[in-house]
Order: C-alpha cells, then sequence, then structure tokens
C-alpha cells in the first residue's frame, strides 16, 4: 500500500497514485473509523482547493462517507483550509476532510484530515486511518458508495468564517488607515476572500492571479521569495503599500513591502507578536517550530513570555494551543495562528493581523521592520536542502549528537536541542540546524545568525558537519 499521511497529509501525482481508486480507498478508511468511534451522526465537513478535479474528488469523498451512513456537509465551492476547518468546529462535526495539495506543485492533489476542533487530526488517529486502509485492502472490502448526492449538503464555509474573523481583527482600522493592499492567492482558494473581507471596510484593493485555473497558471503554488514575481512587479508597477499571498489552500502567508522587496514569516511573525502584545495588552505562551526565527525567544523573554520550541509541523503548535494558554503559534514555512482561532495555520488571518499592526504603528512595512530590528537586533536567515546520499537519518543524528562541535564558525555553541533533527544554539542567539526530512532523501539546513556572511559560514558548516 503506497497511501501514506505525512506531516500534513497525503499528498500524489494526479492520476499516477491520487486517482479516484485511491481516494476512495482512503474514504472508506476514514469512515470505518468514524463508525468506530460511534461518532456517525455528527457527520463530516469536506472542503476542496482550485486544483484540478478537486471537487470531484472532494464528492467521491462525500459519496463513500454518506454511502456509510455519516451525514456530509460539503462546500459549495473551493475554499480555504482554514474556513473549512473552522466549519468542522463551529459546526460540532466528528471531523474534516480538505482535498488539497497545499503548497506543492500542480501535478500533486491530497487530503488533509481534521479533527473535530479544527486543527488537523492526531498522528494516532492518523495511524489509525492507515491501518484501517490496509485492513481494508487486505480482506478484499471495497469503498461503499452512495449512488447519488442523498446524504450530502451543501453549504457556503464564507459568512461564519468572516464574522468569526471579524472577532479576531479590527478590519474597520484597517480600512480607515489608507493602506493600499495588493493581494495574490497564487490561484488558490484562498482568492476572493482577503479581497472580500477589506473591500467590505473600504480598503482600495487590487487582486491578481484571482481566477480560477486547475494548473496556478503554472506557478508553484508556494507564497516564497522566488515565486512572486508577478506580485514584486505589479506592487512596482501601482505603488501599492503592501503584497500579501497564500498558497494554494490558504494557510500560509507571504508579504512584500512597497518596494517589492519580500518579507518572510519569520519577520511577519515578529510583527504580530510585538503587536499583540505592545498594541493589544495580550499575553500567553509564544509557540514556534524549531526552524522558526530566534526573534521570537528574544521578544518572548523581554516580555516575560512562556516560550515553547516544537518539531516541524503544525500539527505540533496545535496541540499545545489546545492545552495551554497560547498567544500565537507559528512556523518558517508560513502557517501561524493566536488565541481565540482555531489551532490551525490561517494564512488569511495573518495577513489582516499584519495590515492591522500596520494600521496601528502608521508606518510603512518596510519602516516598522526597521524599527524592530532596532530593537532586537537584525537576524538573517536561510535554508538549503541537500541529498542525504543514502546515510540512515538516525544515524546521522545520533552522530551529530555523540561528536558535538564546541564552536561553530567563531561562536560558542551553548546548547544542544535534538527535538527534531540537531540544533546547534551559538552565543549571540544564532543557530544552526541539521534535520532530515521526514518524506524526502535530503537534509533540511538551516541557519540564522546576526550577518549574511555568518548565515553562509553556518551553512558551510553544516555540510561538513552532516557530510553532503
Amino acid at each position: 500500500m503506497s497511501i501514506h499521511f505525512g506531516t500534513d497529509g497525503w499528498r500524489a501525482v494526479i492520476s499516477d497514485e491520487f486517482t479516484f481508486a485511491n481516494v476512495r480507498l482512503v474514504a472508506q478508511a476514514l469512515a470505518d473509523c468514524v463508525l468506530a468511534d460511534g461518532l456517525a451522526d455528527q457527520g463530516v465537513v469536506i472542503g476542496y482547493d482550485t486544483r484540478f478535479l478537486s471537487d470531484r474528488y472532494a464528492m467521491t469523498v462525500a459519496r463513500v462517507l454518506a454511502g456509510n451512513g455519516i451525514p456530509v456537509r460539503l462546500a459549495k465551492s473551493d475554499c480555504p483550509t482554514p474556513a473549512l476547518s473552522f466549519a468542522v468546529r463551529d459546526q460540532g462535526a466528528a471531523g474534516g476532510v480538505m482535498i488539497t495539495a497545499s503548497h506543492n506543485p500542480p501535478r500533486y492533489n491530497g487530503i488533509k484530515l481534521k479533527a473535530h476542533h479544527g486543527g488537523s487530526a492526531p498522528r494516532d488517529y492518523i495511524l489509525r486511518v492507515e491501518q484501517q486502509l490496509a485492513h481494508n485492502e487486505r480482506t478484499g472490502r471495497e469503498p461503499r458508495l452512495a449512488p447519488d448526492e442523498a446524504g450530502i449538503q451543501r453549504f457556503d464555509p464564507l459568512p461564519l468564517y468572516l464574522a468569526h474573523i471579524q472577532s479576531l481583527v479590527n478590519l474597520n482600522s484597517i480600512g480607515q488607515s489608507g493602506l493600499r493592499v495588493l493581494i495574490d492567492p497564487m490561484y488558490g482558494a484562498g482568492r476572493g476572500y482577503l479581497r472580500r473581507f477589506l473591500t467590505d471596510v473600504g480598503c482600495p484593493v487590487l487582486e491578481i492571479h484571482g481566477d480560477l485555473n486547475p494548473g496556478f497558471g503554472g506557478l508553484h503554488p508556494e507564497p516564497i521569495g522566488r515565486h512572486l514575481n508577478a506580485l514584486r512587479d505589479a506592487i512596482q508597477q501601482t505603488h501599492y503599500d503592501v503584497g500579501l499571498a497564500t498558497d494554494g489552500d490558504a494557510d500560509r502567508i507571504g508579504a512584500m513591502d512597497s518596494q517589492g522587496q519580500f518579507v518572510d514569516p519569520h519577520s511577519i511573525l515578529t510583527i504580530l507578536l510585538r503587536h499583540l502584545v505592545e498594541t493589544r495588552h495580550q499575553c500567553g505562551a509564544v509557540v514556534k517550530t524549531i526552524s522558526t526565527t530566534a526573534r521570537l525567544n528574544v521578544l518572548a523573554q523581554r516580555y516575560g513570555l512562556a516560550l515553547h520550541e516544537t518539531p516541524v509541523g503544525f500539527d505540533h503548535i496545535c496541540q499545545l494551543m489546545l492545552t495551554e494558554d497560547v498567544l500565537i503559534g507559528g512556523e518558517e514555512s508560513g502557517g501561524m495562528s493566536i488565541k481565540g482561532h482555531i489551532p490551525e495555520g490561517d494564512g488569511l488571518l495573518a495577513g489582516l493581523l499584519l495590515l492591522e499592526a500596520l494600521a496601528s504603528a502608521g508606518v510603512s512595512l518596510s519602516e516598522l521592520l526597521d524599527q524592530i530590528a532596532n530593537e532586537v537586533g537584525r537576524f538573517y536567515y536561510r535554508r538549503h536542502d541537500a541529498p542525504s546520499n543514502g546515510v540512515p537519518k538516525l544515524k546521522l543524528v545520533e552522530h551529530l549528537l555523540n561528536q558535538p562541535p564546541t564552536t561553530l564558525a567563531g561562536q560558542s555553541v551553548v546548547h544542544i536541542n535534538s527535538r527534531d533533527g540537531v540544533k546547534y544554539i551559538l552565543a549571540d542567539d544564532s543557530w544552526l540546524l541539521i534535520r532530515p526530512s521526514g518524506t524526502e532523501p535530503v537534509l533540511r539546513l538551516y541557519a540564522e545568525a546576526r550577518s549574511p556572511d555568518m548565515v553562509e559560514a553556518l551553512l558551510r558548516e553544516s555540510t561538513r558537519l552532516a557530510g553532503v
């Protein structure tokens, strides 16, 4: 069985492994788990993104669940993952299914499973679904498919999601600020959402790549600098104040300033934490993945807030948001959430909060980043992926832990974190992380430091240490 769920769902190439037959198998395994837990009456909520055949895959899942006697609420049209996830919690459903490959290239599609709280299904539940999948294959259990749409109710997730977002963000302050916002949903499921939120409060908005294009117009729908040339060009031509970009299912965020300079999720998270504490006067723990900026550590210490560092994957942040008083949680890939929201990365919410912070500060995005740099110092970051050359992951991690360096690039190593890979933390808050990928035969090499030269020096050290 080649169907396995990674850190955020099952993804595969359309018409290769991601086929209607395999989607039916996954749906049946999920239905069996829902039935075994006695939660069928609570129903399941299903959404889908803009990818090729996503709407038909979603209907296939819906028909299998309905064929097993489980009521289904299916989105009327493509919708963001956070909107689907909020609907799961708001409707008291047993769980949710999102048909999406998120930020992966257009040839991929995938399935994300959501728990009753709106966040990612926990890993032990995912394992149960995989085990049920294998059991069904061994025993020849065929999926039960409803003959039509009986038991499937269509719904629009936007109104309730919008009302919820209005309770978390001061949209009126954004509208009154005069900020001119350029939005790039990258042809993904976030199309129209930010535009709707901002247009409703009178904010000048221009959206690009907002039409339905299942092939994403050839774009890779991941909101990182090298994929946002069209947004950069549009900002430079129109002289808008800020650009916001979301990925294929809008659970990640990227931004650009008025000059078309990319503003990464590390910087966005830093701005949001500062805004929540200094402007909103909120408190709570700060949760970040191991590969996320040390600027959050500096600010958390300054504010006297607890800070938790988790393995990579928003599901780890989710678990802490469910059990502790968390103010903000985020990861370097652009997933973010705050207190009062679902424990799920939400690029739409993060983008709106960034605009709220700018409206409150009354300065440009680049000026706000300069202000923060003057307070916490400047940090520079880069990630490099290198082939693992067949070295067993556990053996590599064991080697890095058993023979740790005392210095790296001239700085003393003051702490080693082995929560996910091996992270060497230096005396000046710089750090180097060597992390074997959980899904690919590559090593993720991350470095953050006080200068670009130091970042490059740390990355050179990482290749030496890892032998790649």
